[in-house]
């Protein structure tokens, strides 16, 4: 029987750091478990790491230290909570969509984790294997893939329940046996991401986004579009459109009759962004920061978010691919009731618009069509009154049909 190469799983884990350096602290976090249940390496959300001896043993040097990095970046990224949250949202249960939740998962990660020092193992898990782009989130690809003939050679693939939120059989459980408590974890995840931030250069755009989403403190807003979003998803109209995939409950009484279910409509979300010459760059930056917020508050469905950049004019509204290629358009006055106007007449239509502004700007005369929530970038309260036109002027209070709150 095999016995644990320790010396050469540690030299990987050793590698990993030196070409990794921003990951030091997560990799020497994770605590070793041998196991013999395992079928190669995997992880659980309480940061133990179950090693195979055998696969210690057959996988070179260079590629151990990959997989060192792909597990670590599974319980850095949270993909267990997360994996139940998406679960717990859409219905989800059983082996085979834990699975498919691993395999999302794994896109996430490996589009970018090799290279710059770490092999890529041949077979790797890649989103090219079901033909969607790279760069995207778990949910993301979660909502445009299914298990199939694509995916039926990774019915192997088990990086453990740290990356999907299912408990395996060789876990040991939540007691003191060498894990993290939950402080601890956070502890871990905010000292990786100081250092990312700190020296950006080492890390790949994906961790440098990563890393400005933990440091960034969360805001009361969120809490508000999340509860607006929930509104107008159980708002009267949003049951409208019927589908046959889920028959209707009273389809029990006509034996001959398949009588088609309510399916609500996903909330769409239209952010309109403030552009003018009063907005700092540092606050434009909060307000990407806030629409890949907003992305996950949807589940991930970009395609429901829209972007619009507006000052005295409103600019053209952006379909959400990725938030850092929003392109920001403007610099003059301010005037976002042409930013209302023009989202409104967008196809289809938003269930909530939300505006990210320092205030200063005329705001419409009547209530939208839609939930309206007021994002307002913090101000030094000696700087409350700013104009380069008329000195005394004080910016009016948003309209009390809108939810306001202040970013930052």
């Amino acid at each position: 029987m095999t016995t644990l190469d320790s010396e050469k799983l540690f030299a990987a884990r050793l590698h990993a750091a030196r070409v990794r350096p921003y990951l030091a602290t997560a990799l020497f976090a994770l605590h070793p478990v041998e196991s013999r249940t395992v079928p190669t390496m995997a992880v659980d959300r309480h940061w133990r790491c179950y090693i195979s001896p055998g696969f210690v043993d057959r996988t070179p040097l260079d590629e151990l230290a990959g997989v060192w990095v792909h597990e670590v970046s599974h319980l850095l990224r949270d993909h267990h909570g997360r994996g139940d949250r998406y679960a717990l949202a859409h219905g989800l249960s059983g082996p085979g969509e834990r699975l498919r939740m691993n395999i999302a998962a794994d896109f996430e990660i490996n589009d970018d984790a090799y290279g710059d020092g770490l092999t890529q193992p041949a077979g790797v898990v890649l989103p090219s294997l079901v033909r969607l782009p790279e760069g995207q989130l778990m949910e993301e690809y979660l909502h445009e893939f299914r298990l199939g003939p694509h995916t039926q050679n990774l019915v192997w693939l088990d990086c453990g329940s740290g990356a999907d939120g299912l408990e395996r059989e060789w876990d040991l459980g939540p007691g003191d046996a060498h894990g993290l408590t939950d402080q601890e974890q956070d502890a871990v995840r905010f000292r990786v991401a100081n250092g990312i931030n700190g020296r950006p250069g080492r890390a790949s755009r994906n961790w440098q986004r990563w890393a400005e989403d933990v440091v960034h403190p969360p805001q009361a807003w969120r809490d508000l579009l999340g509860a607006a979003i929930r509104s107008a998803v159980s708002g009267g109209g949003a049951g409208e459109d019927y589908t046959y995939s889920r028959p209707a409950r009273r389809a029990a009484s006509l034996p001959k009759v398949v009588l088609p279910s309510l399916r609500r409509k996903p909330p769409r979300v239209s952010v309109v962004i403030d552009t003018s010459g009063s907005v700092s760059d540092a606050e434009l930056g909060s307000a990407l920061l806030e629409v890949a917020a907003i992305a996950r508050a949807v589940g991930g469905r970009r395609d429901l978010v829209t972007v619009l950049s507006c000052d005295a004019a409103a600019r053209v509204v952006h379909p959400l691919c990725r938030a850092e290629g929003i392109p920001l358009v403007g610099g003059g006055g301010t005037d976002l009731r042409t930013g209302f106007t023009k989202a409104l007449r967008t196809n289809p239509r938003p269930d909530v618009i939300v505006a990210l502004t320092d205030g200063h700007t005329p705001w419409p005369a009547s209530r939208p069509s839609c939930r309206t929530v007021i994002g307002l970038f913090a101000r030094d309260t000696g700087h409350s009154s700013w104009s380069e036109d008329d000195p005394d002027y004080v910016p009016k209070h948003p309209p009390d049909w809108a939810r306001v709150v202040s970013i930052g």
